[in-house]
């Protein structure tokens, strides 16, 4: 690793990031940092013909691809889709995932969402940079203990509804009007996806989706623009040594606190 600072992008399938969180990270690589996608699930549910074998191996060569579209690293999943589980083997591989890296920024799944793989993957990441630091709590593989101080920020919901259908309000948007077609790149490097997509809800709905729900957060800004990503930040305990807004220092310009 080098002195680059690092942002951290964790989704729980492949795609996952590309729909809620990818405009921001595209900002954080304009901004110089080291930037990484991550998903605990392999994406091997997303299809309705693949095998086993092909979906995995085409899905992790799409999120390879979609990532190098921002100049980010993709991070394969560590189980099968719907095994995304709050357990302590799975919480050991991804604290070593964290300790590796040292994120400064990291961007995860809101806390409750339409599906357990998405609020898992939250409370997994959560954990990991919480242990991050704890020479007791040993990764898989093992990894040495971090200190730096990360920053956390939970993503809206897919589709800006919780589980119960209530609307999620952010309490800070990220404009990313000028990175709303880097995301659609991005998107559509999820061919498996797209095609699955095209078949059961209409051509390029998943792409429609994706603008749908920026466009809406882009209206609930304080001083709303075409198309936002909306996050809601952790508490700072046992994460960073003063409470600040790492997030909103770094993309000054383009961030707004409700």
């Amino acid at each position: 690793m080098s002195d680059q600072k690092v942002a951290l992008a964790a989704g729980a399938h492949p795609d996952d990031v590309e729909f809620m969180m990818a405009g921001t990270l595209a900002l954080l690589a304009d901004a110089g940092y080291e930037c990484h996608i991550f998903t605990i699930g392999n994406g091997n549910c997303g299809t309705a013909t693949h095998s086993h074998n092909e979906i995995v191996r085409l899905r992790e060569q799409e999120a390879h691809a979609a990532a190098a579209v921002i100049g980010a690293t993709y991070h394969p999943g560590l189980v099968n889709d719907i095994e995304i589980f709050y357990e302590e083997r799975l919480l050991r591989r991804v604290t070593a995932l964290v300790r590796e890296l040292k994120p400064e920024i990291v961007l995860v799944p809101s806390p409750n969402d339409y599906m357990e793989d998405h609020q898992n993957t939250s409370r997994l990441l959560v954990s990991a940079c919480f242990c991050r630091g704890m020479r007791n709590w040993l990764s898989d593989p093992p990894r040495e203990p971090t200190q730096q101080d990360v920053y956390l920020y939970h993503a809206n919901p897919y589709g800006n509804r919780d589980g119960m259908r209530n609307l999620v309000v952010p309490s800070l948007y990220v404009d990313v009007s000028a990175k709303i077609e880097v995301k659609e790149q991005m998107l559509r490097c999820h061919a498996t996806q797209k095609e699955w997509l095209d078949v059961s809800q209409g051509k390029d709905s998943y792409l429609h989706a994706m603008r749908d729900i920026c466009a809406e957060i882009g209206k609930m800004a304080p001083q709303p623009v075409p198309f936002a990503e909306g996050f809601r930040q952790h508490m700072h305990v046992g994460f960073s040594a003063q409470d600040a807004d790492r997030l909103s220092e770094v993309l000054a310009g383009a961030t707004q606190r409700a």
